[in-house]
């Protein structure tokens, strides 16, 4: 394997180099099959408003409207064999690496929540360049389909909180909006990831098991307890995928001795079976959706979104603050039904329905004041 001290370079991936890097990648990923996965987005923008069959129908649906609406930023893909050995960069010697894909953001005409993007300014990511020589998602959606990375049962995917990073990926690689449905979008993630573990789940079940062993708190109070060596910038995909990897290593051999078993794969924390344990986000619990023609729920009250594409009948309760002061009515161009994220209990619950001013007009339901989850499970405690 490789040894801890070894250098490690997370390769930039741009417009320009996406199709020699996703070349080197279906190249190593035979070998390097444990694939570590982290993303960066634009933060929450809305919730749906009203009933909702349960708690995991409500997280389902704030997720989907928000990743319908919104872009992904950044994604980090760390591969490694079963043992934690990273391949070698094809450009410097004796040197291993990780990727970090940068995709084509624009700050005047995406959607974003501010305090968002003012965290990934902090952490290094440059938004200027991301505008000119980012990567088109359908452009990178389509070249991962066909690199032998996804849609294979000997991939392994690891990930940390990751209802959401699985999200984007899957708008991606459908170039469509997600299912209207909780099942159906599980129906997907089964198809494109057949294998993966969320470490949050993990210690879900270590806490279930032997209490005295229960592991607490985001990836890097993890990484702390397990003496894992960050490399690269907190906040930025590749290092983050790098971190989620290493910290995987770590306690499938310290905390489940070796060996995950098949029970704990496949569930998403916050989502579907990993649902209670989510947290308290609340949204109407238990109480039953109405359904509309487009199959999906009926809610009430919120903000009515004007766009050339209806509603049918749903509403969503947005909040933004993008720093050009535009009406988010006037960008939004509407999912078919809304939807809203999973907090999670790292970052603890949605706050109800606090009824706040909002900077581009009065009257809208503010989700988060001050909080983000563009970080939401790569949080510092």
């Amino acid at each position: 394997g490789a040894s801890p001290d070894d250098p490690v370079e997370i390769r930039e991936v741009w417009d320009h180099n996406l199709d020699e890097e996703i070349k080197y990648i279906s190249h190593i990923v035979e070998k390097h099959n444990y694939v570590a996965m982290d993303t960066e987005f634009p933060g929450i923008v809305a919730r749906p408003v009203g009933s909702f069959r349960d708690t995991s129908d409500y997280q389902y649906q704030t997720l989907r409207c928000n990743v319908d609406l919104l872009k992904l930023i950044q994604l980090g893909l760390t591969f490694a064999t079963s043992a934690g050995e990273l391949p070698f960069s094809p450009t410097t010697p004796a040197t291993r690496c990780c990727w970090q894909f940068n995709f084509k953001f624009s700050l005047t005409e995406d959607i974003y929540a501010q305090d968002s993007i003012d965290l990934l300014t902090t952490a290094g990511i440059h938004f200027a360049k991301l505008e000119t020589a980012g990567i088109p998602i359908e452009r990178f959606g389509a070249a991962m389909v066909t690199s032998g990375v996804v849609l294979l049962e000997d991939v392994h995917w690891v990930t940390f909180h990751a209802c959401y990073d699985f999200a984007y990926l899957l708008k991606a690689l459908t170039a469509a909006q997600l299912p209207a449905l909780e099942i159906d979008f599980f129906e997907w993630v089964k198809m494109f990831f057949p294998r993966l573990v969320d470490m949050k789940h993990l210690m879900t079940v270590l806490e279930a098991r032997t209490p005295k062993d229960a592991l607490y708190g985001g990836l890097n109070t993890l990484a702390d307890h397990f003496a894992v060596k960050r490399i690269g910038a907190v906040h930025q995909a590749g290092s983050d995928s790098l971190l989620t990897l290493g910290v995987f290593l770590a306690m499938r051999d310290h905390a489940f001795h070796g060996h995950i078993d098949e029970s704990c794969l496949g569930v998403l924390y916050g989502l579907g079976e990993g649902a209670g344990n989510g947290g308290g986000a609340g949204g109407g619990g238990g109480a039953a959706a109405a359904r509309n023609n487009n199959g999906g729920s009926t809610f009430s009250g919120g903000l009515g979104l004007s766009g050339s594409t209806p509603l049918g009948g749903n509403n969503l309760s947005v909040t933004n603050s993008n720093s050009n002061g535009t009406a988010i009515s006037s960008l939004l161009k509407p999912p078919p039904d809304p939807v809203a994220p999973d907090l999670g209990a790292d970052t603890g619950p949605l706050g109800g329905s606090a009824d706040t001013s909002a900077a581009f007009g009065g009257g809208v339901h503010s989700m988060l004041s001050s909080d983000t989850l563009t970080m939401q499970k790569n949080e510092t405690q």
